[in-house]
């Protein structure tokens, strides 16, 4: 059987954009998911940052993955899916020319669509993950990326959180991407319909929404009038992978012991040891003048 381009499987995830439909993602994380996820005949795939940094470092979500790991992981991917993958590339490991960078090999790994938000990422000592740069550098990094890119069917979603910021200032920022040139905006934090009208009414490009199954959005055509073509529920299908390692390996050892039966939430808490790096980050990012 004939198998689609990198060029092909971009403009099937454009034909996405240009619909008037929302889809569902599916987690992918290796070859073998993204191969399931086309035979079961999902239109789009997403390799998180997270899930890429639990699938390749046990590491959790503190920005520890390098983009050579990601993009790595993002080619093995590329070289068997059937399916155009959307590809989580955080802030663009750094800053504007960075984000060139990211764009340049994210794109010869075969990935239709990326993401860069604005979030400041490493995060400083003491402050919040959900910190954000400014919207000029946040402009900045949107341009660049689309002056990286060669393939102009390569799609560049600017992400930024409505969660942690007002009505007001999502509108001005996703505004400001949306004239930047970005192929459509990414949101993660919007809490209902009611929320999302008040933003999306001033924009015209497609959206992506990150909702992780918030039942107060769950009605794809009202999302779908609201120009949502891409939503992002989670990442279960790869939770439920790591459960059932730990089950068949738990059984394999004869182990039967109900205490030390731990969910999806626990295992990861468990496995990739975050106290660790919180006490790093105590004992070398606490710098006093």
């Amino acid at each position: 059987m004939r198998r689609a381009s990198h060029h092909e499987l971009r403009r099937s995830f454009r034909a996405l954009l240009e619909s008037r439909a929302c889809y569902h993602t599916a987690s992918v994380f290796d070859p073998m998911s993204a191969r399931i996820a086309a035979d079961l005949g999902f239109e789009v795939g997403i390799l998180g940052g997270s899930v890429a940094s639990l699938q390749v470092l046990a590491a959790p979500d503190f920005a520890l993955i390098t983009l050579s790991e990601f993009v790595e992981q993002a080619t093995r991917i590329g070289r068997v899916a059937q399916l155009p993958v959307l590809a989580d590339a955080d802030h663009g490991y750094g800053n504007a020319l960075n984000v060139m960078r990211t764009v340049t090999e994210l794109e010869r790994a075969g990935i239709s669509a990326l993401t860069i938000e604005d979030t400041l990422l490493p995060a400083q000592f003491g402050r919040k993950s959900t910190d954000l740069i400014s919207v000029d550098e946040g402009v900045g990094k949107i341009r660049a990326g689309i002056e990286a890119r060669v393939d102009a069917d390569l799609a560049i979603i600017a992400r930024t959180n409505a969660g942690v910021l007002s009505t007001e200032e999502t509108i001005i920022r996703t505004k400001a991407y949306q004239a930047a040139g970005a192929d459509g905006i990414c949101m993660v934090g919007v809490r209902d319909f009611e929320h999302l009208e008040q933003i999306a009414e001033h924009l015209s490009v497609p959206l992506m929404l990150v909702t992780y199954g918030n039942p107060n959005l769950q009605d794809d055509a009202r999302l779908a009038d609201l120009g949502v073509r891409i939503a992002v529920d989670g990442h279960g299908a790869y939770f439920a992978a790591i459960k059932a390692t730990y089950d068949c390996l738990r059984e394999q050892r004869n182990i039967t012991s109900k205490s030390s039966e731990l969910s999806a939430t626990e295992l990861t808490h468990t496995y990739t040891q975050p106290e660790s790096y919180v006490e790093w980050a105590r004992e070398y990012m606490n710098v006093k003048e």
